[in-house]
């Protein structure tokens, strides 16, 4: 019990999870976890409870039984007492005031690290205001090597972003020219693939590496792709230089991301067994953001700010050259507001850099939610201040492959100048040959004449080519370091138009008189919808009442997701099609179902009710900066686990409890992937689901193998 007396009323804790997640600054995704304290009196009881706790309690109480989570066991085993010990005779509340005293120098508070536990940099961070946080951090420096260096005092770096919502390389192409013209990409190029399909990866690793290559960059590449798609594609001699996965702080949301500790490991080996790097041999690459463990169900009770504090004591097991957080990027179910962002980034970064990580940050948000640009420019600013190590670099903000916003290259060099900052010291020296930076008669950095200039890289016809596959493409004038009035009016135009677009309804009439089945979710209105995801992931009981299993290969469900608009843009032409595909196939399909309020995992509800082999979800994807990619759709493939199928999905992921496995087309819409061809390949992964009984990675795997065999068969 951890009990404290405060107003005149007696607060009592039941353990530390619960202390911890009382003492949680309040946001959404704590709040529908059921977590959170229940009022303002209640929290601040909390806080005043966790500070006097010893920090040795940490060691004694875990929040997850040490033998139910490899993520706890990891934590404990690697404790290092003797790098604890000066602060061990503390509370948390004392180490906090610590921190911020004069005694904490950098090299004190990097000493600690190893003896710090996620548990007690959580606590901290739960006392601590946002200048305190700020200051923290600051003093945490964290610097790590591969072809250049990050993480350095005076210097901030930039991971250049180049999605394409279909992997077009003419339009990679030009938002990697965009970001290297302003100075960006010293932290990585790092692409976000819209396909798993290994050779696409391949293909894409080729093409940065040319690049990186051909003008002698000193930076690496990254396709941010699931770790044992990468291990093959080192495996397959791909150029690979950083390795990439999603983490989670419980062994529950990592078995359900598919990868195990011994995942990233092998994936570790495989990179360092390349020797690719120059400066060093930092090669991991992690992603992280408060809510994952909550949106998969796999939070255990715990709150958003520890269960990320967890996912830190993963990352740190590996040396990673960078971590990216996304906090933000889920939406209104986890960060509502922009006072909830702007502080979970704060506790992130802190949390990050007191355990020895290399936090670059992403202060992101979705349509969806309440967070706004002006919102994010504060976090972002903050952020900066507390010593960031990178930023992203997104074209004007916008990634149209995965719909949500981020910072973009101006907002980097904004940040650079007002905070006396440059890139990486290698990269710098590149970009000061190229025109693109100078030194003054000071010494100080300052733009060159070829900042923002693409002809460095290309002729202004060819890039003139490139532009016109890059969407969203407002304009690239600018003003100082910031766009030009034009290219931000465009922008916040089209902002408006998209955010109006999560509101609509879908309406049938809409749909070219397709004969639908209607059901009823568990969420009653739109609010309900946006704001408690799980609600849209089930029946409502009438609806269950009615369903029976009825004996067909394929079950079609249509739901509006977070657009209605892309339910009427593109089922008319989609759906149709889809039908007469799966027909040619002699694959069998029920009777189409239109879910309004529907989620993706309302595929296992009604996979589970009907059982069909398996689940189309065609779903509306959070609208992607104007009113053409708010039409934007998904296709999630739900294969249902057959007995014999499991057996192998269970030793493929780690997870004993998979049921379902899913493969996902994406960005289908005129902008992207036209609905036509995405019937086609829809149906193509059908009959490969199928035919293979393997569905997701394991599906890649199966093929990739196939594949090699046949290879090796003709030879």
């Amino acid at each position: 019990m951890y009990r404290v007396h405060a107003g005149g009323t007696t607060y009592t804790f039941s353990s530390l999870k619960e202390l911890l997640a009382k003492a949680t600054p309040p946001r959404s995704g704590d709040v529908l976890a059921g977590v959170a304290a229940k009022s303002a009196a209640e929290n601040v009881a909390a806080k005043m409870a966790l500070a006097d706790v010893p920090l040795k309690q940490f060691l004694n109480e875990a929040i997850i039984p040490y033998e139910q989570d490899d993520v706890t066991r990891l934590i404990i085993d690697s404790h290092d007492a003797t790098a604890f010990a000066p602060v061990s005779h503390m509370t948390v509340g004392e180490f906090r005031d610590w921190l911020l005293s004069e005694k904490a120098t950098p090299q004190k508070v990097s000493a600690l690290a190893p003896g710090l536990t996620p548990e007690m940099i959580a606590a901290v961070s739960k006392i601590m205001r946002n200048q305190d946080l700020v200051l923290g951090a600051k003093k945490a420096h964290v610097i790590t090597k591969f072809r250049d260096t990050i993480g350095l005092p005076g210097h901030m770096s930039a991971r250049l972003q180049p999605n394409h919502p279909t992997d077009d390389k003419k339009g990679i192409a030009a938002s990697m020219v965009d970001g290297l013209m302003y100075g960006c990409g010293d932290a990585v190029i790092g692409i976000n693939p819209a396909s798993d399909n290994i050779g696409a990866i391949t293909d894409l690793l080729v093409m940065m590496d040319d690049v990186i290559r051909r003008f002698e960059i000193p930076t690496q590449s990254c396709v941010l792709t699931h770790v044992t798609t990468t291990i093959d594609a080192i495996a397959k001699g791909a150029p690979v230089d950083l390795v990439f996965q999603s983490i989670g702080g419980t062994e529950g949301v990592n078995s359900s991301f598919g990868v195990t500790l011994a995942h990233l490991k092998e994936g570790r080996d495989a990179a360092l067994s390349l020797k690719r790097g120059t400066v060093g041999d930092n090669c991991m690459y992690f992603e992280t953001g408060q809510g994952s463990e909550l949106t998969y169900g796999k939070h255990n009770d715990i709150d958003m700010t520890t269960t990320e504090a967890l996912c830190y004591g993963v990352a740190r097991r590996y040396d990673p050259f960078m971590v990216n957080n996304v906090t933000g990027f889920i939406g209104p179910e986890t960060h509502r507001s922009n006072f909830e962002m702007i502080v979970s980034n704060l506790q992130d970064h802190f949390m990050g850099k007191l355990l020895g990580l290399p936090m670059g940050m992403a202060p992101c948000y979705t349509l969806h939610s309440e967070i706004t640009m002006e919102g994010q420019q504060i976090a972002a600013e903050l952020l900066t201040a507390a010593g960031a190590n990178y930023f992203m670099d997104v074209y004007l903000s916008i990634d149209r492959m995965l719909a949500y916003f981020d910072t973009c290259g101006h907002d980097d060099q904004t940040m650079r100048e007002v905070h006396g900052l440059t890139p990486a010291p290698e990269f710098l020296d590149w970009a000061i040959s190229k025109g693109i930076f100078v030194r003054d008669e000071d010494g100080e950095v300052e733009r060159g004449p070829n900042w923002g200039n693409p002809k460095i890289f290309c002729s202004e016809e060819e890039f003139e080519r490139l532009r016109k596959n890059l969407p969203a493409a407002y304009g690239f004038e600018s003003a100082g370091p910031r766009p030009t009035e034009q290219v931000s009016r465009a922008i916040k135009a089209n902002l408006a138009a998209a955010r109006e677009a999560i509101y609509a309804e879908v309406t049938p009439e809409k749909l070219a008189g397709i004969d639908f089945r209607r059901l009823a979710t568990s969420a009653e209105t739109k609010a309900d919808h946006l704001s408690h995801p799980d609600l849209g992931a089930k029946p409502s009981d009438e609806a269950v009442a009615e369903l029976a299993p009825e004996g067909v290969d394929v079950q079609i469900i249509v739901s509006d997701g977070l657009s209605a608009e892309a339910v009427h843009h593109n089922i008319p032409d989609l759906l149709p099609a889809l039908l007469d595909g799966l027909k040619e196939q002699r694959i069998t399909a029920g009777k189409p179902i239109l879910a309004p309020y529907g989620r993706v995992k309302l595929a296992e509800a009604l996979g589970d009710a009907l059982q069909p082999k398996l689940i189309i979800n065609l779903i509306g994807e959070r609208p992607g900066g104007d009113a053409l990619a708010s039409r934007s759709m998904s296709a999630y493939i739900a294969y249902r686990l057959d007995d014999d199928a499991k057996a192998d999905a269970v030793e493929f992921s780690g997870n004993p409890d998979i049921r379902y496995e899913y493969t996902v087309i994406s960005n289908i819409y005129s902008g992207g992937l036209p609905p036509g061809e995405a019937a086609v390949q829809i149906a193509e992964r059908v009959n490969q689901i199928l035919t293979t009984k393997a569905a997701g990675n394991r599906l890649e795997r199966a093929i990739h193998d196939r594949s090699h065999n046949m290879r090796a068969a003709a030879f």
